[in-house]
């Protein structure tokens, strides 16, 4: 995509604006109007009141200038306000339309970005866009119709003097070019260590117990400058070649009014020029230098939002997976039964496969437990029903219909997970509760919360459900946290629920309860359960024991006990590693 259709797109979100866009480019245009009037005033000034001693104008050009200040002020005043709302908001809509967009990506593009990447896209790009918005857009129409007013100006007092000071133009947009070429290298990579740098943020914070654990607070700390450092030398070349710019362009405006001095002194002193005229001329000459070394910087600020929003703009061009989810039917729950036939699944850019001629079914209403060493699949072979992955060969069907039938929003809406890794929000316990069953009563979140067995607690903290948790839930116990995962996941009511190692994490007597919890969540319901304490799995109805992406046992607790396979292996060094404690 060219620079210019890069601009045009992003000059689109303005189209909601355009009454106060246009509003402002009326006050931008009465600005460089009353501007172009102080040049002006200077010819009237020095000729008639300084050479012709002309009482009258003594009395009326003062009264001109207070005037025309203060016409211009208003009117400036207005055109700064109304681009600022339309820059602001404008860039607000892009914000919120990226973040959006990253919402409904698939699971494989976050696996394959960090999320410190991401959020250096909504946050850091978007800012560096904004100025091209705002910033730009005002120096645009008020600089650019300003430079335009004195160029009236330097062309009524003399057309020939004006000819001579225009030939330092293509001298000026060749510096330009170049310094704008140079500038977008720079930006993009400044905002690529930008990324670089948050992500290492992101990941520091986010493991600072294990961090402080490990005594590793230096190291992380000379990590961060690896990247600090990239960035700085990014930065000061940026600067670098800005500043050679600005000095550039000083130079060879310099150039340009010593040529003007030299040719209309001599108009001057031949009489083919009033003192006044020069000097009206040569004041739009400087008042003009402002407008084109604004406009060169903002050159260099396009450049670099346009290298920000090149990257915001591969974003929002990558497809969602809605635009992949050719899906018609509503899914409403298992009824007879979930099929894989023949699934395998290789991740992007991966040789090895995670999963490989998976055949098996489960039945409505039935606890199947998926258990295996560590890379075994079996987070991988429940991530396909809720399509986070699709399968790169075979297929899976639900009650005789392809899985990938029914619409992602159906499907998604009736099936409940509860994980290891619980997801909770810096939010109040009740909005936690309901975060996945939008305008849940009182009664239902409380409801929920008493056959999770997290009503108790609930009630001795300091706002009951209105406590605000913290992030990640960071203020409970793991096996508080998984309560309200659980409470989540009741109040859901999903027809279809997956446990992914739910209380792995927790000591024997969170598990007890998390496990009567548990208990109530998976009445009538079809369950998947991947568990790694065997003992959590007993009463399953049927076990599938998986071995490096392929399904090596299918049994009960008693049926696979007493082969000589997998399972008694697992089981056994479990029972030794219990035993030995």
């Amino acid at each position: 995509m060219s620079s210019l259709d890069q601009y045009l797109r992003l000059l689109r979100y303005i189209t909601p604006y355009r009454f106060r866009l246009g509003m402002a480019i009326v006050c931008s245009g009465l600005v460089a109007a009353f501007s172009a009037a102080y040049a002006w005033l200077v010819r009237p000034v020095l000729d008639g009141i300084f050479i012709s001693k002309d009482q009258t104008l003594l009395l009326v050009l003062p009264l001109a200038l207070i005037a025309v200040a203060v016409l211009k002020s208003a009117f400036n005043y207005g055109q700064t306000y109304l681009i600022t709302y339309v820059g602001n908001h404008v860039i607000a809509d892009i914000r919120q339309e990226l973040f959006r967009h990253l919402m409904k990506l698939p699971v494989s593009y976050h696996d394959a970005n960090t999320s410190g990447r991401l959020v250096s896209r909504v946050t850091n790009d978007v800012m560096m866009m904004s100025n091209a918005v705002s910033g730009v857009l005002k120096d645009l129409f008020q600089h650019g119709l300003t430079f335009l007013a004195m160029l009236g100006v330097i062309f009524y007092q003399n057309w020939r003097l004006a000819l001579v000071s225009m030939i330092i133009m293509p001298i000026s947009a060749y510096t330009l070019t170049r310094v704008g070429k140079r500038m977008r290298r720079l930006a993009t990579s400044g905002q690529e260590r930008m990324g670089d740098m948050s992500s290492t943020i992101q990941e520091t914070l986010a493991g600072i117990r294990m961090v402080k654990a490990y005594g590793r607070e230096d190291a992380e700390a000379a990590k961060f400058q690896v990247n600090n450092r990239a960035f700085l030398k990014t930065m000061l070349k940026s600067n670098q070649v800005f500043s050679m710019g600005s000095s550039y362009m000083e130079v060879i405006g310099v150039v340009g009014v010593a040529a003007i001095v030299w040719y209309g002194g001599m108009l001057v002193i031949h009489g083919d020029m009033t003192p006044g005229a020069f000097f009206s001329f040569l004041a739009a000459m400087f008042m003009a230098y402002n407008p084109i070394r604004r406009l060169s910087g903002a050159n260099n600020t396009v450049q670099q939002a346009l290298a920000a929003a090149e990257r915001v703009y591969e974003v929002l061009d990558l497809k969602t997976e809605r635009d992949h989810d050719h899906g018609t039917a509503t899914f409403g729950g298992v009824t007879r039964m979930i099929e894989f036939q023949g699934v395998s699944l290789s991740y992007n850019g991966q040789e090895r496969t995670a999963l490989a001629g998976i055949d098996v079914s489960i039945r409505a209403g039935e606890i199947v437990a998926l258990v295996g060493s560590s890379g075994s699949g079996k987070t991988t072979l429940v991530s396909l029903l809720p399509r986070f992955y699709e399968p790169t060969a075979g297929q899976i069907l639900i009650d005789g219909v392809l899985l990938s039938s029914y619409t992602l929003l159906s499907l998604r809406s009736r099936i409940g997970m509860v994980s290891q890794e619980t997801v909770l929000f810096d939010d109040t316990i009740a909005n936690n509760i309901s975060f996945g069953r939008e305008g849940a009563s009182a009664e239902e979140i409380e409801q929920a919360a008493r056959l999770a067995y997290a009503h108790d607690f609930i009630l001795r903290l300091p706002d009951g459900y209105q406590t605000v948790i913290g992030e990640r839930g960071v203020k409970l116990s793991g096996g508080e946290r998984q309560r309200l995962a659980i409470a989540r996941a009741i109040l859901r009511d999903p027809p279809l629920l997956i446990l992914d190692e739910a209380t792995s994490a927790l000591d024997t007597e969170s598990e007890r309860i998390v496990q009567l919890a548990l208990g109530n969540l998976m009445k009538n319901r079809t369950t998947v359960v991947i568990a790694h304490r065997l003992s959590t799995i007993q009463n399953a109805d049927r076990i599938i024991v998986l071995d490096r992406g392929r399904i090596a046992e299918v049994g009960t607790h008693d049926e696979l006990l007493r082969r000589n396979g997998v399972y008694r292996r697992l089981h056994a060094l479990q029972f030794q590693s219990a035993t030995s404690v």
